[in-house]
């Protein structure tokens, strides 16, 4: 199998990477390192030809609600759109278990576009939603620090392992169009504090941790079970304490 991995040198890109290619798969990453342009379509004939399957793990930055629906659409219009030409069979894309739930945030926003044009497009696809990584409520602290003191919002996450989602993506690529998929989430529900604070510990960062919505990255509209994964999730294995184990 030929595959094709948009944001293939991103984090979960070069997981997926390395297991198509550990199970004998021929892989091509698109990226600007590969001189393939997502948002523009500059590059992607040549990339995709020949390609059997593509696998959509880009994470574009956006600022701004407007942005990230126009990115987030351009990019699947050109991958749906090339592929479609070069005879790809199926496209698979990673999403977020809860976005349409989540109302206020660009990324959210733009996610949500992401999935209708997939849905509306002319490429059989597997939409795979999954929750939010282990590392998460760290990353929500470090975005949030203000005079030494970081801002994490009390919420609630199902939070999953990158190698585990990597995994599923793999799974699913090699197998038949599922349309939209069940959420993909970790095996046990946390608080979003509480793993920031044993995150900071386990790396030995004596930085303080303040639970409050006031100087969150996030806004309100993450509050309580919103980012949990919706009935008939799949489970993946790896819980927040083999994670931190592992660090």
């Amino acid at each position: 199998m030929r595959s094709a991995v948009a944001g293939g040198t991103g984090r979960i890109g070069a997981l997926v990477v390395e297991r198509l290619r550990a199970r004998g798969h021929d892989v091509v990453s698109l990226s600007r390192g590969q001189r393939v342009d997502l948002v523009t379509g500059e590059g992607l004939d040549g990339a995709l030809a020949g390609v059997d399957v593509v696998i959509d793990v880009s994470n574009p930055p956006v600022a701004d609600v407007a942005t990230a629906e126009r990115v987030f659409a351009a990019v699947s219009e050109n991958l749906l759109a090339t592929g479609a030409k070069a005879g790809v069979g199926h496209h698979v894309a990673l999403s977020i278990a809860g976005a349409s739930r989540v109302l206020g945030n660009p990324h959210y926003f733009g996610k949500r576009v992401q999935e209708r044009v997939v849905a509306a497009g002319p490429v059989p696809y597997t939409i795979v939603p999954a929750t939010q990584f282990h590392d998460f409520p760290a990353m929500i602290a470090d975005w949030s620090t203000v005079d030494g003191v970081s801002h994490v919002p009390p919420l609630l996450l199902q939070p999953i392992a990158p190698e585990d989602i990597a995994d599923v993506l793999v799974e699913l690529a090699e197998g038949e169009p599922q349309g939209r998929y069940a959420d993909v989430a970790g095996p046990v529900t946390e608080d979003a504090v509480d793993m920031a604070r044993r995150t900071r510990a386990a790396r030995r960062d004596t930085r303080p941790i303040r639970a409050s919505w006031q100087g969150s990255a996030l806004g309100v509209e993450f509050a309580g079970e919103v980012l949990l994964p919706g009935d008939g999730a799949r489970i993946a294995p790896t819980t927040f304490d083999d994670w931190l184990a592992a660090l």
